[in-house]
């Protein structure tokens, strides 16, 4: 991992609240999918940390929700500024290649990380599907570019706006996917349900953190078959196999 000045090149709005910001980097040839990224924001103690979508030979792209005073400022940032950024951090998906399909799910702004993982599996001539929740057409997006990739892409919304009406699990059972390896990100709610239905494959948990690295301990969830052991999310996750911890 490498504390470095990148330089921001694409700053834009894709959604409602929603941004894609485009950084320069010397650290991207060590980043594989699932790894997140700490970003340091003017007047903020602790940086932020954020999901890195697409890796490039020499920039990558993150892709935010403005939920706080932190990612606020950050949609406030110009293309041509430096940014600090941490990282890479945390342990990634493992990208099994000898498998013929992969069911990709998101949920919100657990989509991002989902990007270059379908790329690579894509590139590698698996067959992937996509399936991505939201709770209105509003807030939709990547939708084109997953597709772009090659992916088979289904979105649902909650309120039945755009696509599918429901969960991603209504999605899934509409679409009649039958792929039983997954690799999903999203809210505690949408992987304590698909963990009721799927065994094989990858979560990537959303946590609050602090340090980023696995020092302060402030991310960690129960192993789950020891109550005794505990897993830094920000550490040994945020992509856990199925089963490995539990959801809580």
């Amino acid at each position: 991992m490498i504390c470095d000045n990148g330089k921001i090149i694409e700053q834009k709005q894709i959604a409602k609240d929603i941004y894609r910001m485009v950084i320069t980097s010397p650290i991207t040839d060590q980043m594989i999918p699932g790894q997140f990224v700490n970003i340091a924001v003017d007047g903020m103690t602790l940086r932020r940390p954020i999901s890195i979508c697409s890796i490039d030979p020499d920039s990558f792209t993150i892709i935010y929700k403005v939920v706080g005073a932190g990612t606020k400022r950050l949609s406030t940032m110009s293309v041509g500024q430096s940014i600090n950024v941490f990282g890479p951090l945390g342990h990634g998906y493992p990208i099994e290649t000898n498998r013929n399909e992969v069911l990709l799910i998101g949920g919100g702004c657990g989509v991002p990380p989902l990007y270059e993982l379908a790329k690579r599996y894509c590139e590698a001539g698996v067959h992937v599907d996509v399936v991505m929740g939201f709770s209105d057409h509003d807030i939709v997006f990547y939708e084109d570019e997953f597709r772009a990739l090659g992916a088979n892409v289904i979105v649902a919304t909650m309120d039945g706006s755009y696509g599918v009406q429901g969960t991603v699990l209504d999605a899934i059972h509409t679409a009649e996917i039958p792929t039983d390896f997954i690799c999903a990100c999203g809210s505690l709610p949408m992987l304590k349900a698909l963990e009721k239905h799927y065994t094989n494959g990858y979560f990537s948990l959303e946590s609050r953190m602090a340090c980023g690295m696995g020092a302060c301990m402030a991310c960690v969830a129960h192993d789950a078959q020891s109550a005794e052991m505990y897993h830094r999310i920000c550490k040994e996750g945020p992509v856990f196999p199925i089963g490995k911890v539990v959801l809580s």
